[in-house]
């Protein structure tokens, strides 16, 4: 990492949806960060939830849904501003592929104030999406 701040990162501990709803809102990613309960279930839903802490501040979350052997879907990539630029997001995405081994594609949709981020961090974009949005 490239910065003198000393982060923790874990796996799948327990999340308060209020801290993930609160790096929701200062990373800029949109998400429904005002509904707790909902928060709460993409929490608990999640198979994977790789987190960055500042000792006990969350800083960083990466949330991910897979099959373990074929795809994983990389819902959530999220840094508060404050801590962004210092390789955070790409560590946590590092620590995912590790944890899903070689077998495993990782894919995500990105906003488009990020398509410019992903390819940084080994990303390769792909125009051979479809998707049904969701109503609310």
């Amino acid at each position: 990492m490239e910065s003198n701040v000393q982060l923790t990162y874990k796996l799948n501990v327990p999340l308060d949806p209020k801290d993930v709803a609160n790096v929701f809102k200062e990373s800029g990613i949109k998400r429904p960060a005002d509904d707790l309960p909902r928060i709460k279930q993409m929490i608990d839903n999640a198979d994977l939830t790789f987190s960055a802490w500042d000792q006990n501040k969350l800083v960083g979350i990466a949330r991910a849904i897979t099959d373990y052997c074929y795809c994983c879907y990389l819902s959530d990539l999220a840094i508060d501003k404050a801590y962004q630029h210092k390789g955070i997001g790409k560590h946590l995405v590092e620590l995912l592929q590790e944890e899903l081994g070689e077998t495993v594609a990782l894919i995500l949709l990105s906003s488009p104030i990020a398509m410019d981020y992903y390819p940084h961090i080994g990303f390769e974009k792909i125009d051979n999406g479809f998707r049904i949005a969701r109503k609310n």
